[in-house]
């Protein structure tokens, strides 16, 4: 019986009905540019004391999320919040040691050592105020936003390496855990200059 009852629905031919096929012509009036971001950046020190000086290849990463919220009817003005994340590294002569749990600071001549490296990691809170010329059809649009960005430091490590010398200091106690700048970004489709 079993044996017929499958044969029977195997064989067996329904008619059925699918939907219409449905209309995407329409213009998505209330569109949004969030974005999800990444940036490679090079740092350099500012207002630096005589005698530092900043070595090899500084670079940056950062990447995150911004939320846009259109203030205007052609959704050319708007404001964006957001959330990342910032790798900061510095390769520069300071040497940073520690005595008795207190770090202390010493300036290394330039070709004395292998290695001097201080890495600090962000949680990064940017705000934007964004003009662009975007419309619903093209993302191809010219764009300046502008904003200022809080970041909370996380994570610091400070690494030091002469031959078999090596000193490594974490959670350094003197650094700033806030740090915060305005910005700009200026761009066309997928490419921008920022400065911060």
């Amino acid at each position: 019986m079993r044996l017929f009852l499958n044969i029977f629905i195997f064989f067996s031919i329904f008619n059925v009905f699918s939907q219409e096929i449905p209309n995407f012509a329409a213009v998505d009036s209330l569109y949004r540019e969030d974005q999800f971001y990444i940036g490679i950046t090079y740092n350099t020190l500012q207002k630096r004391p005589p005698g530092i000086s900043q070595n090899k290849f500084t670079p940056s990463l950062t990447a995150g999320f911004l939320r846009d919220m259109p203030v205007n009817k052609k959704r050319t003005v708007a404001v964006a919040i957001g959330l990342g994340y910032s790798i900061n590294n510095y390769n520069q002569n300071i040497l940073i040691s520690e005595t008795g749990g207190s770090p202390e600071y010493s300036t290394l001549e330039s070709g004395s050592y292998d290695k001097n490296k201080l890495t600090l990691h962000y949680i990064d809170a940017p705000i934007e105020f964004r003009w662009r010329t975007s419309t619903p059809e093209s993302h191809i649009f010219w764009r300046i936003y502008t904003g200022f960005k809080v970041s909370y430091l996380v994570y610091s490590r400070s690494k030091y390496i002469n031959g078999p010398d090596k000193i490594m200091i974490v959670g350094n106690k003197d650094r700033n855990n806030f740090q915060y700048g305005a910005y700009i970004a200026l761009g066309r489709n997928t490419w921008n200059r920022w400065a911060y």
